[in-house]
C-alpha cells in the first residue's frame, strides 16, 4: 500500500507469482496449458527430426530433394517414402527413447537464496518449459535434506556444495554414489556478529565465541575455519563452532545462545534488519567467486531417468543464467520471497539480490556481487573442498582427488546442455584462484594442505 502507483516499475498486485494473472489459480492453469503447447511441440520435432534424416539419406543433394518435392507434392512425397520406410514408427521408438521417464518430481530446498534457481523454476515457469511438472519442498535442515533424497522421497535436491562429496565417500554416512552437475550459487554468504561485539573487528579478539555454520560438510564451515586460522585462531580449540540450521539462526543470535555466524543469506540480512546483529564480511571477501550450494541427485536416479536427468538439469542451468542478470533480481526477489519458499520480507532478501543493503552499523553497502548465479561445477571446486575435509580430519588417509571431483563434479555434462540452451560454458573443468591471497592449484592438494600451520591432519 505505500508503493507509488505512478511508478512504471511498481507492481500493485502481488495475486500470483509472475503478476501476469488474476490469481494463483490462473498462473498455475497457464504453467499446464504451456507444459502441453511443449509436449505437442516436441512430438511435431521428432517427427521433423526423423523425416529429414530419412530425406539427407535419400537425397545428399539437396536441389534433387527440392526437385523431387516439386514434382510429387510433399504429402505425396511422403505417402511415397512412407510406402517403403516406417516413418511414423520410426518417429515413435525415436520419441519413445527420448521421452521423459518421470514428468512429475519432488525436489527439496533450504530457505535461503542459495536455492534461488531451483526455486524460482518454478513459479517462473523454468520447469515447466522444459516439460517437467516439480514440487519444491521446503526441508527444515541439511540431514532432513540428506535423508530424504537418500530415501528417494525427493527425486533431487539443493545441497550444500561439500554433501554430494561426503555421501558418496561414505563420510557422516553410508557411502552412495552422488553427482552435483550444477552450482547454485556463488558468493552470497557472510559472518555476522552479535550487536554487542561491534567493537571486536579484529578475529584475534573472538577467543572464547560460540560461532555457528549450517553443518559440518558446508562451504560455511571451511570458510569460517579458514578465515581464523588465517588470523591465527585454531578453530578446534580456540572457539566453538556448532551446526545450527539456518532458519533457527537469528532466534539463537538473539537469545544470546552464540556470538555469531558464517552463513548463507538471507539469514545475514535478517539479522541486520531485526537489530540483533551486523555484517562483519561478505565472503566473497575470502574468496571471491567461490561456490556455495548446488543441484544434487543419486547416481542411480541420474542413470535410471537419463532423459529427466537431462530436463531437470537444463531447467536449472536455464534459471540460473536468468538469475545471474542484475535486472531479474527484484522481480526474483518476489517470487521467492513468500512463505512457501523463503518467508522472508521482500526488502530483507531484495537487498541481498541486488547487492545493496544495510550492513547493521549505520553503512548502506554496495556490493553487486554480493551473490551471483553461474552453474559451471568446476572439479577444481570439489578438489578444494576434498583439501579442507582432509585438513579438518574429516577425511583420512590416501584420497584421489581427481577421481572423486570427475565423479561426483560432472562438469562435462554440464558443459554439453550449457550449449544446448544456448549458454557459453568453460573450455576446461578446473582452474587456479585465489583464497586469502592463497593461490590454490588443484594439481597439488596435498602441498597445499601441509603449507598450512593450523591443520588437524
Amino acid at each position: 500500500m505505500f508503493k507509488n502507483p505512478f511508478d512504471h516499475r511498481n507492481r500493485l498486485s502481488r495475486s500470483c507469482a509472475c503478476g501476469q494473472h488474476a490469481s494463483q489459480g490462473e498462473h498455475e492453469a497457464a504453467l499446464r496449458a504451456q507444459s502441453a503447447e511443449i509436449a505437442t511441440n516436441t512430438e511435431a520435432t521428432y517427427e521433423n527430426l526423423v523425416a529429414e534424416t530419412v530425406l539427407r539419406q535419400m537425397f545428399p543433394v539437396d536441389a534433387h530433394r527440392r526437385a523431387f518435392l516439386n514434382k510429387l507434392g510433399a504429402s505425396t512425397a511422403a505417402a511415397a517414402i512412407s510406402s517403403f520406410f516406417p516413418l511414423a514408427t520410426a518417429t515413435e521408438v525415436f520419441a519413445q527413447a527420448s521421452a521423459l521417464e518421470k514428468k512429475d518430481l519432488k525436489v527439496g530446498f533450504i530457505p535461503i537464496t542459495c536455492a534461488t534457481p531451483i526455486i524460482m523454476a518454478a513459479p517462473l515457469g523454468f520447469y515447466v518449459k522444459h516439460g517437467l511438472n516439480v514440487e519444491v519442498n521446503k526441508a527444515a535442515g541439511w540431514a532432513v535434506i540428506r535423508d530424504k533424497t537418500i530415501n528417494k522421497e525427493y527425486d533431487a535436491a539443493h545441497m550444500l556444495s561439500p554433501m554430494p562429496l561426503a555421501i558418496t565417500m561414505g563420510v557422516g554416512a553410508n557411502a552412495i554414489p552422488y553427482t552435483m552437475p550444477a552450482v547454485e550459487n556463488i558468493n552470497g554468504q557472510a559472518i555476522t556478529l552479535a550487536m554487542k561485539h561491534k567493537d571486536k573487528r579484529d578475529p584475534k579478539q573472538w577467543k572464547g565465541f560460540k560461532l555457528a555454520v549450517p553443518f559440518d560438510y558446508s562451504m560455511h564451515n571451511y570458510l569460517l575455519r579458514y578465515y581464523l586460522a588465517e588470523n591465527g585462531i585454531d578453530p578446534d580449540t580456540d572457539v566453538q563452532i556448532r551446526a545450527v540450521p539456518p532458519p533457527e539462526m537469528v532466534a539463537n543470535l538473539r537469545a544470546d545462545n552464540i556470538d555469531g555466524f558464517l552463513a548463507p543469506d538471507p539469514v545475514n540480512q535478517r539479522a541486520v534488519y531485526d537489530g540483533v546483529g551486523f555484517i562483519h564480511l561478505l565472503s566473497k571477501q575470502i574468496w571471491d567467486r567461490h561456490p556455495c550450494c548446488g543441484f544434487a541427485a543419486s547416481q542411480e536416479f541420474v542413470k535410471q531417468n537419463p532423459n529427466t536427468y537431462a530436463a531437470l538439469l537444463k531447467s536449472i542451468i536455464d534459471a540460473t543464467a536468468y538469475a545471474s542478470k542484475a535486472e531479474n533480481r527484484k522481480e526474483i526477489a518476489e517470487a521467492i520471497s513468500p512463505a512457501n519458499y523463503l518467508n522472508q520480507p521482500v526488502t530483507v532478501v531484495e537487498q541481498v539480490l541486488t547487492g545493496t543493503f544495510a550492513d547493521g552499523l549505520g553503512n548502506v553497502v554496495k556490493a553487486a556481487d554480493r551473490i551471483d548465479f553461474d552453474p559451471f561445477p568446476y572439479e577444481s571446486f570439489a578438489i578444494w573442498i576434498l583439501s579442507q575435509m582432509k585438513r579438518w580430519g574429516q577425511i583420512k588417509g590416501d584420497v584421489d582427488y581427481q577421481k572423486i571431483a570427475k565423479q561426483v563434479y560432472l562438469a562435462t555434462d554440464t558443459t554439453k546442455l550449457m550449449k544446448e540452451v544456448g549458454l557459453t560454458p568453460p573450455t576446461t573443468t578446473t582452474k587456479t584462484f585465489s583464497v586469502m591471497g592463497k593461490t590454490f592449484d588443484p594439481s597439488k592438494p596435498e602441498d597445499y594442505i601441509s603449507s598450512f600451520a593450523i591443520k588437524r591432519t
